[in-house]
């Protein structure tokens, strides 16, 4: 790695930033569904403030997210290496390596699924829109993005999780 302004490094191999001590910031029960998925945060490693970008793996039986949409982020996903299943409300689609898939805001809810016997690594970049919120169709569960860029999760009528 090398450094060319300040304390931040300029360029880095991405497979040596250290991914994320916690798999996931969802509350239990759903945290642990993210066992099999670890990201390392490109953008937070280089000091970016304006979009986030993961390097995201997905080990067989894994998942990248619950199935989620954003009011405010778009995102989008490169996959790298494997073949993830693209699951939306109403279809699934067979994703391979070089294809690429975007999500506006308050567009089809989304996650990824690895139901393959090989690892799945994907880049997936999204911004950081003050505001934001995520919605989960399948799960009693919603998310508002606080003002200290951290998410704060309730049940979908408000209540807190423990």
């Amino acid at each position: 790695m090398t450094s060319e302004t300040g304390d931040r490094p300029t360029v880095a191999m991405a497979r040596e930033i250290a991914p994320r001590s916690r798999r996931s910031v969802y509350p239990e029960p759903f945290a642990a569904l993210m066992d099999r998925r670890e990201k390392r945060a490109l953008g937070d490693f280089f000091g970016l403030t304006n979009f986030g970008v993961n390097l995201t793996t997905i080990a067989p039986g894994g998942q990248s997210a619950l199935l989620h949409r954003h009011s405010r982020q778009d995102e989008f996903v490169y996959i790298l290496e494997g073949a993830p299943t693209l699951v939306l409300e109403d279809r699934e689609i067979a994703l391979q390596a070089g294809m690429c898939a975007g999500f506006p805001a308050r567009g089809a809810a989304h996650c990824l699924v690895n139901r393959t016997d090989a690892t799945v690594v994907y880049l997936e970049i999204g911004d950081r829109a003050a505001g934001d919120e995520a919605s989960y169709p399948n799960d009693d569960l919603k998310a508002a993005m606080g003002e200290d860029g951290r998410w704060i999760f309730t049940h979908r009528d408000g209540r807190p999780y423990e």
